[in-house]
């Protein structure tokens, strides 16, 4: 096997382990958020229990470095392959019937997860955890008021609908990315792979219901106050 072969294999493998991690950490966020579905006040103690805290820190370090580990060797494997193919890639339009979507658009699925990501951070990020570790003061709600927030923010249904479009291309990408990162690994056999196609779908449309249903119920709230 050649080095340029193993060099591919080698991103793939990367790239596959820090596309799970990131799965565990949306399952995480994602269950911390539902608490504010029921108690905003619940809500924001686990805000304040994380906060500027050194272990929420390092998580947050660890995390952005996973973060980009995966958007980094994405866009080296997309520009590898898509060199390899050369002109090859435009002699065939039809694509097979087993060639998922989400499979042929990943990198732009990517680009809108980055694009809503960097909405999240300016929004929720910038204002609670970083402004607590810098000092700055919002003027509006305190560090740790992460009900308030999302209250402020999920009332205006412009955003609402941003961040259910960002919701749908999470699903997606993770759709087809968690199974493959699971082959990628190894776990590809021929009576595993199914039911880690399925398992896929479950998680993560267990994770695009759970934060659509945290932006849908504050803005239904927003309606009746």
């Amino acid at each position: 096997m050649s080095n340029s072969c193993l060099s591919s294999i080698g991103k793939k493998l990367i790239m596959s382990i820090s596309g799970l991690f990131l799965v565990l950490f949306l399952l995480f966020h994602m269950s911390m958020n539902v608490v504010a579905i029921f108690s905003g006040e619940a809500y924001n103690a686990v805000c304040e229990f994380l906060g500027a805290n050194w272990y929420a820190l390092a998580g947050t370090l660890v995390l952005a470095a996973g973060f980009v580990f995966h958007i980094v060797y994405a866009f080296i494997l997309t520009i590898q392959n898509r060199k390899a193919r050369g002109v090859e890639r435009y002699a065939c339009q039809e694509k097979p019937a087993t060639v998922e979507w989400a499979s042929q658009n990943m990198l732009v699925l990517g680009c809108i997860v980055f694009v809503g990501l960097a909405l999240h951070l300016s929004q929720f990020w910038y204002k609670m955890q970083f402004a607590e570790i810098a000092g700055i003061t919002t003027n509006q709600f305190g560090v740790a008021d992460g009900a308030a927030w999302m209250q402020f923010y999920f009332s205006k249904p412009l955003i609402v609908v941003c961040y259910l479009i960002w919701f749908v291309a999470i699903w997606f990408h993770l759709g087809h990315g968690f199974w493959s990162a699971l082959q990628t690994i190894g776990w590809n056999n021929k009576v595993w792979i199914d039911r880690w196609r399925c398992i896929s779908n479950i998680v993560t449309t267990i994770i695009f219901l759970g934060f659509a249903a945290v932006v849908i119920a504050a803005y239904i709230k927003s309606l009746c106050c």
